[in-house]
């Protein structure tokens, strides 16, 4: 028994090819927004590269491959659906439409894939910019060295655009050396012996970049001896809310990518449910044309379906269609498979008649 059988007339086939041509062109320049929205991402990412420690390219290429991919097969879609009007033409692509069916149905797959994988891609995006920003932070101070000369710009310019400090927080910067020793005055006893204040040889102090400090705060920035209450007038560190942005910079881009990713999976995800609704019609007028040629008779009415059979029905076929593919594959293990058999050597000792020849 069909699944979800319609009765079509010839009318309503010809709108049906109609109105799926139509949705196919339409189906191409949503294949446009997703490239053009892996794209974006892409750029997105590429913009703060030095900030994450392994590449994050994966939901980006695949919406920009996704997106190539559903202009090619809607265009070719759009043109099967213009000829399916005319019977006659409806020929050249009657073996083509089953497989480019099955194709069409896979490819919806990978959109929702896509999907899925915007939703999911925050956990790798973390352990990314955590990694990432903690080296970043640690090579603040090398502006004299190769290839490390601009991470002090990016990471203040990240500070000040989002109003984050750190990596988790404002203390991060506390157990690092930001300032570079050539802006250390060796011959000050404060800063050989806080030198020696630790194994590592670091000059660590309770301070910040000036990058963390707020920008909306009424007060001048206190960005050294920031946990010293007695070093500044009118101040209590427990008690006063510092002037310094408080949000972590890993929280921040983490909330920025989310947001964006969350927007592109909502966004993919219909463009995911219109290809089905397309790929539903086209299914639709591939079965009533199909009927059609079998009636003879273009004009009369025809039944159109999603699947000939039963689900379970279709399903146990296909099953032992793969499972007659298996056995095309098995080596006999007989061990007289090149024997020949007692009949072949009987016809082999039979001589062989002459032919008179004609004198």
């Amino acid at each position: 028994m069909a699944v979800l059988k319609v009765t079509f007339t010839k009318t309503n086939r010809d709108k049906l090819a109609q109105v799926l041509w139509v949705l196919n062109w339409v189906s191409v320049v949503t294949g446009v927004t997703l490239f053009s929205l892996g794209l974006f991402l892409k750029v997105e990412i590429e913009k703060r590269r030095e900030l994450m420690s392994k590449e994050v390219d994966s939901v980006p290429n695949m919406l920009i491959c996704v997106g190539l991919t559903a202009c090619t097969i809607n265009f070719l879609g759009g043109k099967i659906c213009y000829d399916c009007v005319d019977t006659t033409k409806f020929l050249r692509w009657k073996l083509l439409m089953l497989p480019y069916i099955i194709c069409t149905f896979f490819f919806t797959f990978c959109i929702l894939m896509g999907a899925l994988m915007c939703y999911s891609m925050r956990n790798d995006l973390e352990e990314s910019l955590f990694l990432g920003l903690r080296d970043a932070m640690r090579y603040y101070k090398d502006t004299d060295t190769p290839g490390r000369c601009y991470i002090k710009r990016t990471m203040d310019m990240l500070q000040m655009q989002f109003q984050c400090c750190g990596n988790g927080g404002y203390r991060d910067w506390f157990h690092i050396q930001w300032i570079s020793n050539r802006f250390l005055d060796m011959t000050n006893s404060e800063v050989v012996e806080r030198l020696r204040s630790n194994v590592e040889g670091k000059y660590l102090i309770n301070g910040v970049p000036f990058s963390c400090c707020g920008l909306h705060s009424p007060r001048p920035c206190i960005q050294h001896q920031i946990t010293n209450s007695s070093a500044h007038y009118n101040y209590d560190y427990h008690k006063e809310e510092l002037n310094l942005n408080r949000r972590g910079c890993r929280q921040a881009l983490l909330e920025h990518y989310t947001q964006i990713m969350q927007s592109i999976g909502l966004i993919v995800l219909i463009i995911w449910l219109f290809e089905v609704s397309v790929l539903t019609g086209v299914r639709y007028l591939q079965t009533a044309m199909e009927n059609v040629l079998r009636c003879g008779d273009p004009d009369s009415e025809s039944d159109g379906w999603l699947l000939e059979n039963s689900i379970a029905d279709t399903a146990r076929y296909n099953f032992n269609i793969i499972k007659n593919l298996g056995k095309c594959y098995q080596v006999d293990d007989d061990p007289n498979i090149d024997v020949p058999s007692t009949s072949q050597q009987a016809q082999e000792n039979v001589p062989l008649k002459q032919i008179p020849v004609a004198r």
